[in-house]
């Protein structure tokens, strides 16, 4: 267990190009938000999911955006607030194939930086990363600037340990724990490879 983290898991998208709320979607017998639950749990002393507004269906503690339409890094910020641990581990709730054996190998990282991000085929992933309780200041001014809230752009304020792919295809061979939901083509080609 990683016991100084809290998981983060962020569920307060608006899912337009799903054309609904794919938190709710089923892959299997469990909901995309339920299946991410079920792999980052068994690793955290403490688990919260970022969402918009209060969800009385989710059985998780919840912390809500304090910045509307401000995207993940509302998100962020609210659970980087509201953890009260060392580090979060931020990750989508469409992130169906997420792997315990990769969280664990990017925490391996973890050090004297405020980040550490994996980049996978030249992209940094901030869904699924670590974040020191040290970056929600730079976040929230970014947040409270009225400038670009790209969670991305953010990473250039924060002192960023970047994980190439090629120290995490041991624990994730096809690097399908970056493999996210977005449309309902992708879910299709989830459920296909799932053999659903």
């Amino acid at each position: 267990m990683i016991d100084d983290c809290t998981a983060l898991v962020l569920a307060g998208g608006q899912s337009r190009r799903m054309g609904g709320d794919k938190t709710r979607l089923m892959l299997g017998e469990q909901t995309l938000l339920q299946g991410v639950i079920t792999v980052v749990q068994p690793l955290f002393g403490r688990l919260l999911v970022s969402v918009r507004n209060y969800r009385p269906d989710i059985d998780a503690p919840q912390v809500c955006d304090a910045y509307a339409d401000a995207g993940p890094l509302a998100g962020l910020c609210a659970g980087l607030a509201h953890a009260h641990s060392d580090w979060i581990f931020a990750v989508a709730a469409d992130m169906p194939f997420l792997r315990a054996a990769l969280i664990e190998r990017l925490a391996e990282q973890r050090g004297a930086c405020q980040a550490v991000v994996p980049v996978v085929h030249g992209h940094p992933q901030p869904l699924a990363a670590f974040y020191a309780a040290s970056c929600l200041a730079p976040l929230l001014a970014i947040l409270r600037g009225g400038g670009k809230r790209s969670l991305r752009l953010a990473l250039d304020v924060l002192n960023v340990c970047y994980v190439d792919e090629r120290e995490l295809l041991p624990v994730d061979p096809g690097l399908r724990s970056f493999f996210d939901l977005d449309t309902p083509q992708d879910l299709a080609a989830a459920r296909q490879a799932e053999g659903l």
